[in-house]
């Protein structure tokens, strides 16, 4: 793991450790100005171009008191970046032909037939199209075990509203993804997410939940609010609304007691919740969607395939999604931005962690954060202003040429290679 006080790049910021090559200077300076202070926690960003990174730095603070520093290997729960996680996990299934996206998800999942769905396949499962994103009124006891969600998406009816139709699983797409791989594995998510994405590409930065005691990453504490004030009016009213078949995006994502997840230690993160609650590291992101930038490839191994990677990018995203209201065109578990603004594909979490490959040019890219519902309320909009200055320091590196930038932070043979000491 890396210390603090190692030998800083003195191209770099104060305060920003790691390394970037020359041509990114703009990006890292619009970088280290997201975490001014200690009240604004900590990140991570890493690019990778044509598979090779070029960006690998760190900023900032992992816990709420602001007494330790953000390091190599400080992971961050990256809410709704997961699914894209989750989402590889399946591609690296079907590209050993053990699922087909257009087969019905009972041919692998038999329970899943269940109150007329035996024609939903993993295709629409993975678009957001399966009618399934409701909770229907999950205790939060209900939602930590994995298990019985699982049995609970098997089981739901679709909401005729909403199936066919893009409208954003915001939790329940994880229980119907881990439910369909551990069917065809034998093997949950939690698992998976060892196996089939971070052993492959050589980081410990990927976990579903909170990493384990010998793992290097360590996950950051969310900062967010950690007073609860009652209000007995909501508390009565939420829970009728979020059970009517049109509550959109309040109906698929709230539970009572939905904040006291993310509060503390997070209890989220003891669970496994394939949508929401993957620690990552950005450099453990970066790897995953360097490979999908790079026609399937990394470092010179095959992680996809190139026929599966060329059928990741979807049609541009024109119709709003029926529960986000935002046109994000989802497709095959990664979603795009509409008009251009960010080109290629990934998925953004909730306060603007986010993952991204743009195969058209090579560009993958990771960036982390622990800040959530901060003074800074435009968090899930801060990547879009940086994604520019990266796009124009991606530019500039391709005309005059790069130098990549060793490989920082821990692999997960690592792990093994300690416990075996």
């Amino acid at each position: 793991m890396t210390d603090h006080n190692r030998e800083r790049d003195e191209a770099l910021p104060h305060g920003v450790q790691g390394a970037a090559d020359r041509n990114f200077a703009s990006t890292v300076r619009g970088f280290s100005k997201l975490f001014p202070g200690r009240r604004y926690g900590g990140g991570a960003l890493v690019i990778l171009q044509d598979g090779e990174p070029v960006v690998d730095v760190w900023t900032g603070y992992a816990d709420r008191a602001g007494t330790q520093y953000w390091t190599a290997d400080t992971g961050a729960m990256v809410f709704s970046a997961t699914k894209g996680m989750a989402s590889t996990v399946i591609h690296r299934l079907v590209d050993r032909g053990l699922i087909d996206y257009d087969r019905p998800v009972r041919a692998y999942w038999p329970e899943f037939a269940a109150n007329g769905k035996s024609a939903v396949t993993v295709r629409q499962v993975m678009a957001h199209e399966a009618g399934l994103s409701q909770l229907n009124g999950v205790s939060k006891a209900d939602l930590l075990d994995h298990l019985a969600m699982e049995s609970r998406v098997a089981a739901a009816p679709v909401n005729s509203l909403l199936f066919g139709k893009s409208a954003y699983h915001a939790l329940t797409y994880g229980w119907l993804l881990s439910g369909l791989a551990r069917a065809v594995t034998g093997r949950g998510m939690r698992e998976l997410f060892r196996s089939e994405l971070a052993e492959p590409l050589g980081t410990d930065g990927v976990h579903l939940g909170r990493p384990p005691a010998d793992a290097p990453t360590r996950a950051a504490q969310i900062l967010v609010p950690q007073r609860r004030w009652p209000n007995h009016v909501f508390d009565f009213v939420a829970p009728r609304v979020a059970a009517l078949n049109f509550s959109g995006a309040f109906g698929s994502m709230y539970f009572p007691g939905v904040m006291s997840l993310v509060q503390g230690e997070t209890p989220f993160l003891d669970s496994e919740a394939p949508a929401v609650n993957g620690v990552a590291t950005a450099r453990g992101l970066a790897r995953m969607y360097g490979a999908i930038a790079n026609r399937g490839r990394l470092q010179g191994q095959e992680y996809l395939s190139e026929r599966t990677v060329a059928a990741l990018p979807g049609p541009p995203g024109l119709r709003p999604d029926r529960n986000l209201g935002v046109p994000l065109g989802f497709h095959l578990g990664y979603h795009s931005v509409p008009f251009g603004v960010m080109p290629g594909f990934g998925h953004v979490g909730l306060g603007g962690s986010v993952g991204w490959a743009d195969p058209a040019s090579g560009l993958a890219i990771g960036f982390v954060h622990n800040r959530l519902l901060t003074p800074m309320v435009l968090d899930m909009a801060a990547f879009v202003g940086l994604n520019r200055l990266i796009r124009s320091d991606v530019a500039r590196a391709l005309a005059r040429g790069f130098e990549p930038v060793p490989d920082l932070g821990a692999s997960p043979y690592e792990v093994s290679k300690s416990a075996a000491g």
